[in-house]
């Protein structure tokens, strides 16, 4: 069995520039205002259409992302409409092959601990309960794989296996939400009400887009 970290991967080139003179263009066919285009009007046209609410403008550019997550957290990924997805299929992917080292990968839990280190006693007490947490999970993990690899050898196939699977299995989705979507989705996703593990997949997701595309993102806080 392996335990592996969530990860994103961004699949698309953002250039912020092109992209805000593209919306520039989409916004000022409204106003008839393309007269005023300039080198650098796009900056502040794009913030006052994001501040005024006119967010269909935005809906002009789609950028797919690649998400590394368990499968409980792409339940709630899906649940967004205004979207495409594609995703790593248990129906079909036999992880008791060679492919995928005859083996199930499952993603660790970000609010359990492995171990601790720490000299108040409160925090060992706390830092205890976690680890049992953190084994009883890793034990059914362990558990739930050789039930899996145990149907497989006995002649069933991925797609009747795969009820044996838990959410924690890992598995890839591409994502692809235009840009008034991605606002809502990481508005909605890294609030401190999100799934622990959803906020974390938002949360690296917001932190790659404002750095890239301050413009479009920038108001958005990381709780």
């Amino acid at each position: 069995m392996k335990i592996i970290k969530p990860t994103i991967y961004i699949l698309d080139v953002l250039d912020q520039e092109k992209i805000l003179k593209r919306l520039e263009l989409v916004g000022r066919t409204c106003y008839k205002s393309e007269d005023k285009i300039t080198d650098i009007s796009c900056i502040e046209f794009v913030r006052k259409i994001i501040k005024s609410g006119h967010h269909a403008i935005i809906e002009h550019y789609d950028i797919s992302v690649k998400v590394i997550c368990d499968r409980g957290v792409t339940h709630e990924i899906v649940r967004h409409r205004i979207a495409s997805y594609a995703q790593e299929s248990t129906r079909y992917c036999n992880y008791a092959s060679g492919k995928f080292g005859n083996e199930i990968t499952v993603i660790e839990p970000c609010f359990w601990n492995w171990s601790f280190q720490t000299d108040d006693l409160e925090g060992i007490l706390n830092s205890s309960i976690k680890d049992e947490k953190m084994h009883i999970w890793k034990t059914t993990m362990s558990y739930i794989e050789a039930s899996y690899l145990k149907l497989i050898e006995l002649g069933a196939t991925p797609q009747e296996a795969r009820n044996v699977l838990p959410n924690s299995l890992k598995t890839e989705i591409i994502v692809k939400f235009n840009l008034r979507e991605w606002r809502h989705f990481l508005t909605l996703r890294t609030s401190k009400a999100a799934h622990p593990q959803m906020r974390e997949i938002a949360n690296m997701i917001l932190v790659e887009f404002k750095s890239k595309l301050p413009v479009i993102f920038e108001d958005i806080i990381n709780e």
